[in-house]
C-alpha cells in the first residue's frame, strides 16, 4: 500500500450503490476493502474493480455477527495499521414490508433492526477506536428519507423504523467524537435503480454515491451529526 493512503471500509459492496461507492473510492486512490455476506458475490466484484485497474481487496462480512466484525476489525489493524473511512452501506428491505405497523411480524423487524440499525452500530463500534488511533475518520450511514421522523407513517414499518434508529446512531456517534477529526453523517441517497430500488427508481448509481462519496471525503472541519441528500443538509 502506498505511503499515506488512505483506507476504506464498504459494508455491502459487492453491488448497487456500494458497489459504485467502491468504485470511485478506489478510483480517488483510497485503498478500498469491499465486504459483501455472499464470499463469491464479493470476490466477484472485487474482480471487476481490479480488472479495471483498481486497488480493491476483499474480506467477508455479514454485519449481524459479531465475531465476523471482529475479524474484519483485526485485518484492517494487522493489514494496514487501522481505517480511515466506512461506508455503513449493507441494508436489507424484506417482502413482507408491504404489511403496515399492525401487522408487520415480529421476525421481520427483528432482521431488519439486526442488519440496518445494529449491524451498522456494532461495524462502527469496531471502525472508531481504528480511527482514533490515527486521529482521522470518516464514518457515513447510508440512511433514507424513510426514516425521517416527518415522513413517517404506518408503511415499510420495520425498513422505517430501522432508518429512524440509524439515524439515532449517526447523532449518538457523531457526539462522542465530537471536538475531534472524525466526523459521522448520514445521507439518503434518494430513490435509485439498484435491486432495492427496483427498475422504476429515478436516480443513477452515480446520483445515489455522490453525497456518500462527499461525506467520505470531507475536509477538517465538516459537519458532523448531520444527514444530507445532494449534499444539502436534511431536518430529521
Amino acid at each position: 500500500m502506498a505511503k499515506n493512503q488512505r483506507v476504506a471500509v464498504v459494508t455491502g459492496g459487492n453491488r448497487g450503490i456500494g458497489f459504485e461507492v467502491c468504485r470511485q473510492l478506489a478510483l480517488k486512490g483510497y485503498k478500498v476493502v469491499l465486504t459483501s455476506r455472499d464470499p463469491s458475490k464479493g470476490l466477484d466484484a472485487v474482480q471487476r474493480l481490479k480488472d479495471a485497474g483498481l486497488s480493491v481487496v476483499f474480506h467477508p462480512l455479514d454485519v449481524t455477527e459479531a465475531s465476523g466484525v471482529t475479524a474484519i476489525g483485526r485485518f484492517l489493524e494487522k493489514e494496514f495499521g487501522g481505517l480511515d473511512v466506512l461506508i455503513n452501506n449493507a441494508a436489507i428491505f424484506l417482502q413482507e414490508e408491504d404489511r403496515d405497523i399492525l401487522s408487520v411480524s415480529m421476525t421481520t423487524l427483528e432482521q431488519t433492526l439486526a442488519t440496518n440499525t445494529l449491524g451498522a452500530l456494532c461495524v462502527s463500534q469496531m471502525a472508531i477506536p481504528l480511527m482514533q488511533k490515527n486521529h482521522y475518520g470518516r464514518l457515513v450511514n447510508v440512511s433514507s428519507d424513510m426514516g425521517q421522523l416527518s415522513r413517517l407513517n404506518r408503511s415499510s414499518p420495520a425498513y422505517r423504523l430501522s432508518k429512524t434508529g440509524l439515524n439515532v446512531v449517526t447523532r449518538m456517534l457523531a457526539d462522542t467524537t465530537r471536538g475531534t477529526d472524525i466526523l459521522v453523517n448520514c445521507c439518503h441517497p434518494g430513490w435509485v435503480k439498484t435491486d432495492m430500488g427496483g427498475p422504476g427508481a429515478t436516480r443513477s448509481l452515480e446520483q445515489g454515491a455522490d453525497t456518500i462519496l462527499w461525506l467520505a471525503t470531507l475536509p477538517s472541519g465538516g459537519p458532523n451529526g448531520a444527514s444530507f441528500m445532494d449534499r444539502v443538509e436534511m431536518e430529521w
